[in-house]
């Protein structure tokens, strides 16, 4: 799967602006979304750095947007792929977030199969 920038990040710029950071270019972003409407949105951005998982989680409601939140965690490709099955993160069908949990798991199974 190529389509890894989702909804309305479209290239590592649009995380930037959206985030109002600067990402050092040794990150290799492996998905990133980021999906709105009028008063609230959310974010999921995945990224590798020197060999390791990170994930980025931001929301906002209408006052405010992502600035701020760039703070990343690291994951592991087990712990994401729990999430991903068994828990509800990424089941709200209006938001898109289903449509990135069924990509997230494919980038995961590659990651897999790949270590």
């Amino acid at each position: 799967m190529n389509k890894k920038y989702l909804t309305n990040f479209k290239n590592k710029k649009d995380i930037e602006t959206s985030y109002d950071t600067k990402l050092s270019d040794d990150i290799e972003i492996l998905l990133a979304w980021y999906g709105y409407g009028s008063y609230d949105g959310s974010s999921f951005v995945l990224f590798r750095q020197n060999g390791k998982l990170y994930e980025v989680n931001g929301s906002h409601c209408s006052c405010f947007r992502l600035e701020g939140q760039w703070k990343p965690e690291e994951t592991t490709v087990k712990s994401l792929k729990h999430i991903v099955v068994e828990g509800k993160k990424f089941r709200d069908y209006s938001s898109g977030e289903k449509e990135y949990g069924e990509i997230l798991l494919k980038i995961l199974n590659k990651l897999d199969n790949n270590a």
